[in-house]
């Protein structure tokens, strides 16, 4: 039976720190599941330099002389997402795994990625046992927005970002959309097939800095409601409806007081009444910007990257 030929996908920007180290831990990996018999003597890893202003490139280059190893140079910087689908779809094999090159996922899951594979599974997601080596901070806002993306509708998975296992025919299915705007963390749930996940304890960088920080985190997130999920636009309705019935109530209130309170209404309500509507008008206009923004975007139908170089 002819084995499968696996790609390891690994998206690198300024990763000039690590790379080495990374190359070194998952090729071990991939000669562990060749010795094993599970996967073709064929199978390589793909490093993909998403607009890197260090050295990533040149290391990438020069481990490209490897056999196990290939490279993606990106025109310019792309976004992580882009990234990894650009290794994903210029990449010719069976099987693909992503994986982010700062070595926190556990490289020996991917063992059991395998293994899931071949018991199936069209995708076999990595996700976190815990999130005890994130900060209070960040802990507590990513279970927030795992709850509240679940509320408004986007069908997600639990503790998992990018670290996943997908078979050829979901490569291609990804081939054939079009649209501009990639969050594969929601896409890849959303297209069905049969699924697992593995779980492991995420591990400290080893080196670098990490790429994504409170604002980017908050991009992205917006990009994965939005991508998904028509509900904010609905909530819009629900305000103005909330609203309406509250200046029916305030309305009322002002008419009795008038005639029977012998008060004049203060200062106070009034400015409460400006603020709050205007906070509201402006959070709707920003929601429904962010969707007009995004159907602006679809129109163009520009590549989601271009390709400079290619290592091999």
């Amino acid at each position: 039976m002819k084995k499968s030929v696996l790609a390891i996908i690994v998206p690198c920007f300024n990763e000039e720190e690590i790379i080495k180290d990374s190359y070194s831990e998952i090729s071990s990996v991939l000669k562990t599941l060749i010795k094993q018999q599970k996967i073709s003597s064929e199978s390589y890893i793909c490093f993909v330099d998403d607009g890197s202003s260090d050295k990533t490139w040149e290391l990438i280059s020069e481990l490209s002389k490897n056999k196990d190893v290939k490279g993606l140079k990106l025109s310019k910087n792309f976004g992580h997402q882009a990234a990894q689908l650009a290794g994903l779809t210029q990449s010719e094999a069976d099987v693909f795994i992503t994986i982010d090159a700062d070595l926190q996922d556990d490289t020996n899951t991917i063992i059991e990625m395998v293994d899931k594979y071949h018991q199936g599974n069209e995708i076999v997601y990595g996700a976190r046992s815990d999130r005890n080596s994130d900060g209070f901070l960040k802990r507590h806002i990513s279970q927030f927005y795992y709850k509240l993306a679940g509320f408004l509708g986007v069908n997600g998975i639990y503790n998992h970002a990018d670290f996943r296992l997908m078979s050829k025919k979901i490569i291609n299915i990804l081939k054939e959309l079009k649209e501009c705007n990639i969050y594969l963390r929601g896409l890849i749930p959303n297209l069905g097939f049969k699924s697992c996940c593995v779980y492991f304890s995420r591990k400290k960088r080893l080196a670098g800095e990490a790429k994504y920080n409170f604002f980017s985190l908050s991009a992205l997130a917006i990009d994965g409601i939005t991508s998904f999920s028509v509900k904010p636009l609905r909530l819009i309705t629900i305000l103005g409806f909330i609203c309406f019935f509250l200046a029916l109530f305030m309305g009322g209130y002002s008419i009795i007081s008038y005639f029977y309170l012998k008060n004049v209404p203060g200062w106070a309500s009034l400015f409460i009444s400006i603020y709050f509507l205007g906070g509201i008008q402006l959070l709707s206009i920003g929601i429904l910007g962010e969707y007009i923004g995004k159907i602006y975007k679809e129109t163009k139908q520009r590549p989601k990257f271009y390709i400079e170089e290619e290592a091999d």
